[in-house]
């Protein structure tokens, strides 16, 4: 569970543009820095520092594959916001 900061921190992480593109191309399957910059069209060092900040927020784990670091979407914190947002959804509902 994530406490009251890393809740509302996760709604800053998840607000950037790049790292919901990060996020929606992880979904898919685990990727590379490599084939992440080639997605995104952002400087490597870019999309280090959003994975970074993905990591950090629990949102992304890293395996070791020969010499490369392969990135892997870990959604557990985001069940949290859904849970949150789940009162919501009638409202929304039309």
């Amino acid at each position: 569970m994530l406490s009251k900061r890393e809740f509302s921190n996760m709604f800053e992480i998840i607000a950037d543009t790049n790292r919901r593109k990060i996020i929606d191309h992880l979904r898919k399957s685990p990727r590379s820095v490599g084939e992440l910059v080639e997605f995104t069209q952002l400087s490597q060092p870019g999309v280090s520092k959003h994975l970074r900040k993905l990591h950090e927020a629990g949102l992304v784990k890293i395996s070791k594959e020969s010499q490369k670091c392969i990135y892997h979407l870990r959604a557990e914190p985001l069940v949290e916001i859904d849970n949150w947002l789940e009162p919501y959804r009638k409202a929304f509902t039309i």
